[in-house]
């Protein structure tokens, strides 16, 4: 079992070493996920010309790559950049956005997880179905509402792609095939800020890029995102409130309220 202190020991260390994320994501969020990257102390650069992806990840703590806006430029850029890290020992994390609407963007996943190391998978429900070759009522890049067991379709990925993977919802869900856990912690207006989930992604980046424990990583990161939306939610009355209030709360997020309001339950795969 992660203990709430190692959750706390992680969150300092992102602020201390305050590592270097190379951030690779759609026009729609890229400006929440350097604003929240910033805010839980990491240093984002959201580089993609080919002519410097691959140097600026291999000096990066962690890479994050996000398909939400997909170009053949930009998946290009992608395996790049990955490469370099792979390379040179940097985590990468994937989010697979919308990996279940069309055939380009789930082919495009399976030729990044064939060709580069992924450390964390982060997607809903829907993406992660897709994923593991299940139907569900995914709509669009949305997680739609599907019917099946969550924990088993990201344990199948976790074990097909050697990695962890972290499904963001009403409940996280985070395993790498041989342990999981489930954090219910969040607020009901998560779904209702765009770029949400993708600013997950570039969360558990920050966490994978000071941990080789990229479970404990990717606990972490979904715990302590889920508590300071929760704090958000409690504090705002709609999405555009929420949206403000969320940057605030990781940035003043702090041990006690680690102590008070993390809600993880470890589960059997």
């Amino acid at each position: 079992m992660i203990s709430t202190h190692r959750l706390i020991d992680l969150m300092r260390e992102v602020r201390e070493k305050k590592p270097l994320l190379h951030v690779i994501t759609n026009r729609v969020a890229i400006n929440d996920s350097a604003n929240g990257a910033l805010a839980v102390g990491a240093s984002p650069i959201m580089a993609e010309a080919h002519e410097e992806v691959e140097a600026i990840a291999a000096i990066s703590g962690a890479l994050e790559l996000n398909i939400g806006n997909l170009t053949p430029y930009s998946i290009q850029s992608m395996l790049l950049s990955g490469r370099a890290a792979n390379q040179a020992g940097v985590p990468v994390v994937l989010d697979p956005v919308g990996a279940g609407a069309t055939d380009f963007r789930l082919n495009t996943v399976q030729k990044l997880l064939s060709e580069l190391d992924i450390a964390i998978i982060r997607g809903n429900a829907g993406e992660i179905a897709a994923l593991a070759g299940e139907s569900w009522g995914a709509k669009g890049v949305d997680a739609g509402e599907g019917e099946g067991d969550v924990l088993a379709m990201a344990d199948r990925v976790a074990r097909q792609w050697h990695t962890v993977v972290a499904v963001s919802g009403a409940v996280d869900t985070i395993t790498d095939g041989r342990q999981a856990y489930r954090v219910k912690n969040g607020h009901p207006l998560f779904p209702f800020m765009t770029g949400s989930g993708c600013l997950n992604g570039v969360i558990q980046a920050a966490y994978a890029a000071v941990s080789q424990n990229y479970l404990e990583a990717s606990v972490a990161a979904s715990v302590n995102y889920a508590i300071a939306g929760q704090l958000a939610g409690e504090k705002c009355a709609g999405p555009g409130a929420f949206r403000q209030k969320l940057m605030d709360e990781l940035y003043l997020l702090d041990e006690e309220k680690v102590q008070r309001y993390a809600d993880i339950e470890e589960v059997t795969v």
